[in-house]
């Protein structure tokens, strides 16, 4: 057994607990493929939960036991067995016990290239002055320690290929969305014919059915962030699990589209070319959620109009409402993908708009308020733009205009504007009343009383305001684009 070194802040007795920790999963997936490694996971064999507490471990695992290291705050769980005891991700009944082996934990691993294990290294325990009881164990993996591969991970990395350890695969719906994550992160992997024949037949049996909206939210936001974030999708269509979870994204296949302005022709795949763009373009989460969701609107549209979507916008936007309700998705994607649905067709029209329309987008945007989620808005549409056979190269020229269109707006002193109109209204207020008080004192004695002697007092100024600024942004607008107001 190799213990690593301990790199305690000073030289402290160390005793052995009657435990062996390995490093395991993701860590040492991407150690084998020669990726860069943050954080790595340990499991604890022959070792009990008040073990480890009592060496200064803290338990962070609600549904299993899960420990942080006290001092560098990497995960180690306790070796564990699960049983499958109703639908969903939550139905299991987990089995923590010193009499688990490593091959046990390893067995009820989701794919092999997640069940290899490096050690075994001994838990070493150190008494610090003044702290509480520290334990340091895998720091480092040293020449000797053994690699534990029962299922041929190895194998599979070397082929790419995702290959599930076990049929208890089918028992949580979660890895489907796991795996179709990790097809968008390495790119270079296939998924293994018995693999996928058994997600389908996890999606037959209703189990994707059985997962929560937050889970899933959760698993579709980290593959938007990865590399090819439409193989996530391709994934899970080939699966059938897309049309379960989300059915408008799903249904966009096959819808044809205008060739002149889409090549590609095919609606799905225009979607998966504009959230690679997306991802190319190193855009945030909101932006490729946009991305994803713009076209929603394609896949209502009436047969005996293809290839033409009109209205598909106002009809995106209302799916992307509802997918957005459905799965819980944060205000601040929900209202960028609105956004971008809704108005990605007339942000290309920019050069045939007068200045007064150009006034009326910024407006219904918002973009005076929240430029920066204009300028997402803005790289959304790009990635649109670019996610198109032949135009991956195009750049999006509608771009610039609407840059300078939002700042000459912005540069107008709204303040300066409001105070004018109101010195000009108070001047005009004081000089209808003093026509009125002229009128007044020339009034016939025997006028009766209740006839009107002065004019009605003006109103309130704010839609006079309004109206000023308003002006005032066209002509900044229609000066810097050189258009009609």
């Amino acid at each position: 057994m190799t213990t690593p070194p301990d790199d305690s802040a000073a030289p402290t007795p160390v005793k052995l607990a009657p435990a062996r920790v390995y490093q395991v999963g993701g860590s040492l997936r991407d150690e084998l493929l020669g990726l860069p490694v943050q954080d790595r996971d340990w499991v604890v064999v022959g070792a009990t939960p008040q073990q480890l507490l009592d060496l200064g471990f803290v338990a962070v695992g609600k549904d299993f036991p899960v420990f942080l290291h006290p001092v560098s705050h990497e995960e180690y769980a306790l070796a564990r067995t699960e049983r499958k005891t109703g639908p969903g991700y939550h139905g299991f009944a987990v089995h923590a016990a010193p009499e688990v082996t490593l091959e046990d934990d390893l067995l009820r691993r989701d794919l092999t290239i997640n069940a290899i294990a490096r050690g075994p290294f001994a838990l070493a325990v150190g008494a610090v002055a003044g702290t509480v009881p520290a334990a340091k164990a895998g720091a480092a993996a040293s020449a000797d320690a053994a690699l534990v591969d029962p299922h041929g991970g190895r194998r599979d990395i070397a082929a790419r290929v995702f290959r599930h350890v076990s049929p208890a695969f089918a028992e949580d719906p979660v890895r489907i969305l796991r795996l179709a994550r990790f097809a968008a992160r390495f790119t270079d992997f296939t998924v293994a014919p018995e693999t996928l024949e058994l997600m389908r037949a996890m999606v037959a049996a209703g189990e994707v059915d059985a997962l929560v909206p937050e889970r899933v939210w959760q698993e579709i936001s980290r593959g938007l962030m990865e590399a090819k974030p439409s193989r996530m999708f391709e994934t899970l269509r080939d699966c059938g699990a897309l049309a379960r979870l989300l059915p408008e994204l799903d249904r966009l296949w096959g819808v044809p589209q205008r060739a002149d302005y889409h090549p590609e022709i095919d609606t799905g795949v225009h979607t998966m070319m504009v959230t690679d763009m997306a991802a190319t373009l190193g855009l945030p989460l909101d932006a490729r959620y946009s991305a994803l969701l713009h076209d929603l609107g394609k896949g209502t549209t009436p047969p005996d109009v293809l290839p033409r979507h009109i209205g598909h916008e106002q009809r995106s936007a209302r799916l992307v409402d509802e997918v957005s309700a459905r799965l819980k998705v944060p205000a601040e994607c929900r209202d960028l993908a609105r956004l971008v649905a809704r108005e990605h067709s007339r942000f290309g029209k920019i050069g045939e708009m007068r200045a007064s329309t150009v006034v009326d987008v910024l407006e219904q945007c918002d973009a005076l308020r929240k430029p920066e989620r204009f300028l997402r808005a803005l790289d959304a549409c790009e990635a649109d733009r670019r996610g198109r056979l032949g135009f991956e190269d195009s750049g999006y020229p509608p771009r610039e205009p609407w840059l300078l269109a939002l700042k000459s707006a912005r540069e107008v002193d709204a303040g300066a504007v409001a105070k004018e109109v109101v010195a000009r209204h108070a001047e005009h207020a004081a000089r209808r009343a003093a026509r009125a008080a002229a009128a007044a004192e020339h009034a016939p004695a025997d006028a009766p009383a209740d006839a009107p002697t002065a004019a009605a007092p003006a109103g309130n100024p704010a839609e006079a305001i309004r109206d000023a600024v308003r002006r005032a942004r066209i002509d900044a607008v229609a000066h810097a684009l050189d258009k009609k107001h």
